[in-house]
């Protein structure tokens, strides 16, 4: 399995965004027809169909540094509106939408999501799920795997602090993030396996090729995943964003964090590991706490809440942040630390007892086009007319 050659620490962007309905904030099946007229003024590698019918992806050309890549997005989000907003439908975006009724969304016509939904059957037809893809260029294949192995030990940070799917079909879960829930069911997705050696990953790809659970290796949709085609590293955990704000505070943490530990590497030291047992551990309390989880940050098991930890972090990849041209977006955890990640904000907007699931719609709505975490209070109190309106169900 070649990897091929990439210039390290590149960058190239992917976001999952939702077509809603303006008037009722419900999903809307409308991929096909949006992207028949985008493409009547020829065809846009960076807009996508993605599995379901209320889903257009968006994504950046690879690139330096953060800013450009949100400058791509931007721009491509920009040649998208004007075909949505005649249609009554806006764009927003989260891991999960707060109300829509998975049985009622439709899957684009295509072979391979077909193969995937026959195959998987209840949990398939329930990936209603949304996401932030980051890849970064590595180049030299030696290191993919240690890299790889060493993201292990922060990736739950990374789902802690991108969690922004606490609803599904109207239900507060409970969970900071529900989509990780949903999303690690499919046999081939969540947890990455470790591997020591590029050969041992060959062999394992090998194995469920011949066994028929692949039939490439794309159809691995492990959380953080090496791409060989690109030659990079694929970091997948990531609820969606519900601004590009956000999207750019992930997209620096990923690229620093990755960079981070190429250096170690090239300085001769051993890079940190910790066991499987302790990252599945990670996974769940990161999906089920969020922000407020206490995570296993080395293979002594020593535990620390998240907050701490990135605190901790900061200084650490800040000179390397510098380097790479990305300092105000990485510096941005702060403010997401600040205003509440996303499903802290939803879960106040949310509130069962006095605002409509639709408000949660109108909400990440509003943070969408604003670029930036909104004040979720303040949107409440701008909000009276949802005052009366039915909430989601407990």
């Amino acid at each position: 399995m070649k990897f091929v050659d990439s210039e390290r620490s590149t960058i190239g962007v992917e976001w999952e965004l939702q077509m809603v309905d303006m008037d009722t904030g419900d999903l809307r099946q409308s991929a096909d027809a949006v992207m028949d007229i985008v493409e009547l003024n020829g065809k846009d590698p960076h807009i996508h169909r993605e599995m379901l019918l209320n889903t257009i992806e968006v994504t950046s050309h690879p690139r330096h540094t953060v800013s450009e890549c949100m400058d791509d997005l931007r721009q491509t989000v920009s040649t998208i509106r004007p075909v949505t907003t005649p249609m009554r439908i806006d764009l927003a975006t989260a891991g999960t939408h707060p109300f829509a009724m998975p049985a009622y969304q439709r899957v684009t016509d295509s072979e391979r999501y077909a193969e995937l939904v026959d195959r998987t059957q209840y949990w398939g037809r329930q990936m209603q799920l949304y996401g932030v893809h980051v890849h970064v260029g590595v180049e030299k294949r030696d290191k993919v795997l240690p890299i790889m192995n060493a993201l292990l030990t922060r990736f739950a940070h990374l789902q802690a602090i991108s969690s922004s799917s606490p609803y599904w079909a109207g239900e507060d879960t409970g969970y900071a993030s529900n989509r990780a829930m949903f999303f690690q069911q499919l046999p081939t997705a969540g947890i990455p396996r470790q591997f020591d050696k590029w050969e041992e990953l060959e062999s394992y790809v090998d194995d469920i090729l011949k066994t028929g659970v692949i039939k490439s290796f794309n159809e691995v949709r492990w959380d953080i995943r090496p791409s060989p085609l690109l030659g990079t590293i694929e970091v997948r955990v990531f609820d969606a964003a519900t601004n590009i704000f956000e999207v750019a505070v992930l997209t620096a943490l990923t690229q620093c964090l990755v960079e981070y530990f190429s250096r170690m590497y090239d300085r001769g030291e051993e890079l940190p590991r910790i066991p499987d047992w302790f990252v599945a551990e990670n996974k769940w309390r990161a999906s089920r706490y969020g922000m407020d989880a206490t995570l296993i940050v080395d293979e002594d098991g020593t535990q620390e809440d998240v907050i701490t930890t990135f605190r901790r972090m900061l200084p650490q990849l800040q000179p390397i942040a510098d380097d790479l041209g990305c300092r105000e977006e990485l510096d941005g955890i702060n403010e997401i630390i600040r205003v509440g990640a996303p499903y802290q904000r939803l879960q106040i907007v949310g509130n069962r007892y006095t605002i409509s699931a639709k408000a949660m719609v109108d909400f990440l709505r509003a943070e969408l086009k604003a670029d930036r975490p909104l004040d979720p209070l303040t949107f409440r109190a701008e909000k009276p007319n949802d005052l009366k309106a039915q909430p989601p169900r407990q």
